[in-house]
């Protein structure tokens, strides 16, 4: 069956035909580490790792990127305030990112580059936007012209009158020295006393937010590729800003074929965020469930659509999960006397069925929910059967597609509540 996907730019579901000569490139933007990743978070890095998962269980070769921002205002302002090194800040922060999502059975990417070690391929792509004439050096910033790129907007749909204030609040800053148009966006900039430095021909300074992730996917994938997502707020300015700038600099188009974005995580209605205090951190969650409880519970929700976290979901995650695993123990212990066949090919037809309707699910824009439904089904028929021949093949394709393709690690798990009531 056909995978589609749904593209932000052409704002539809499209088949998505993967390369035949070389791997599926995929760029996420990855995090700003000067601070604790929270549930948000972990709903984008999970979802485009089901997608790197289930990918990679249809056949295809996946060359994985995800950066990590280790130099920009927000690392370098947290820095500041700590009065602390921003690479040590960061680092630290790397290590607790990446602790929180192995927990979470994250598999990583195959390509982990940090802005700070590809300044030089920023500045090349600063240096092809300056002679093809969409960048200008003004007292000792380069700014991309948003004028000199029509197609600026096509990504998001925004007409131009609520493109500044959007991007106001996501770190442009429209006064900035130098600037023709508020709009125009910082790709190199003088930094202040305390900040980093690196040598241009256009000045001493450091880079804007967006020309790092363009620099680092196409050293990476190249000037065009299959796949580059975010979370949906990365939508404007970043990924708006990274289109201008990557094909305006190659003359290649397009930078990208399929722009996949991830909801936003709400709290009592209301977008999680650090300057509401609302934030649901995993280290927190990671406390009091299992990774299972969690991942279970993100993949329970599509990953295009906004998720208003409710605790009781969660618990009820955590209840799900054992069940899966429960039935995954009842199929180890037939197993022996039952094998499930090698061949998809000789299931029995219940097993079948639900095998076809998960791949069907995936096949429908990442339809996780839908999918993870089979898998319950199948669970189910654990714990009803009495053919060990079925129960063997049903708890054997739990551990395939939920543990291959949704990733769950389906181990050990409580089988009771937070309150000490026995599961059902």
């Amino acid at each position: 069956m056909t995978l589609r996907l749904h593209d932000t730019l052409r704002g539809q579901l499209l088949p998505f035909e993967p390369p035949t000569d070389q791997p599926i490139g995929m760029y996420v933007c990855g995090v700003t580490p000067y601070d604790t990743g929270h549930l948000g978070h972990a709903f984008t890095y999970v979802s485009f790792d089901v997608l790197h998962r289930y990918l990679e269980y249809l056949g295809h070769d996946v060359r994985y990127v995800q950066n990590l921002t280790d130099v920009d205002d927000d690392m370098l302002r947290r820095a500041r305030e700590r009065g602390e090194d921003y690479l040590t800040l960061g680092n630290r922060w790397v290590t607790t990112f990446r602790t929180e999502m192995d927990a979470l059975n994250w598999l990583p990417p195959d390509v982990y580059p940090r802005a700070t070690e590809h300044i030089p391929q920023m500045q090349a792509m600063i240096g092809a936007l300056l002679e093809r004439g969409h960048a200008y050096a003004a007292e000792g910033n380069v700014y991309f012209s948003v004028a000199s790129w029509p197609a600026f907007g096509a990504l998001s749909g925004l007409p131009r009158n609520a493109m500044l204030p959007i991007a106001n609040e996501r770190g442009n800053v429209p006064d900035m020295a130098g600037k023709r148009d508020p709009l125009d966006f910082v790709l190199w900039q003088r930094s202040l006393s305390d900040e980093p430095v690196w040598d241009a021909p256009w000045g001493a300074g450091r880079p804007g937010w967006h020309i790092e992730c363009s620099a680092m996917a196409t050293t990476y994938l190249g000037n065009q590729f299959a796949i580059h997502g975010g979370g949906g707020d990365l939508a404007f300015p970043h990924h708006e800003a990274e289109i201008a700038q990557s094909e305006a600099a190659s003359g290649q188009r397009p930078f990208v074929e399929f722009w996949l974005h991830t909801g936003m995580l709400r709290q009592a209605g209301e977008k999680m965020s650090k300057s509401l205090g609302n934030l649901v951190l995993v280290r927190d969650l990671l406390r009091s469930y299992p990774g299972d409880a969690i991942r279970h519970y993100l993949v329970s929700h599509h990953y295009r659509h906004e998720v208003d976290f409710d605790e009781a979901v969660l618990e009820a995650s955590g209840l799900a999960a054992a069940r899966l695993r429960r039935a995954c123990l009842r199929a180890e212990e037939i197993a022996p006397v039952a094998p499930p066949p090698a061949d998809p090919d000789a299931l029995l037809p219940a097993v079948a069925g639900h095998r076809a309707r998960f791949l069907a699910a995936m096949a429908d824009d990442l339809d996780t929910p839908a999918a993870l439904a089979e898998l319950h089904a199948l669970a189910a028929i654990c714990g009803e059967a009495g053919d060990p021949h079925l129960v063997a093949q049903a708890g054997w394709m739990i551990h395939e597609l939920g543990g291959r393709v949704l990733g769950l690690r389906l181990a050990s798990v409580p089988v009771t509540t937070p309150e000490g009531v026995p599961a059902t």
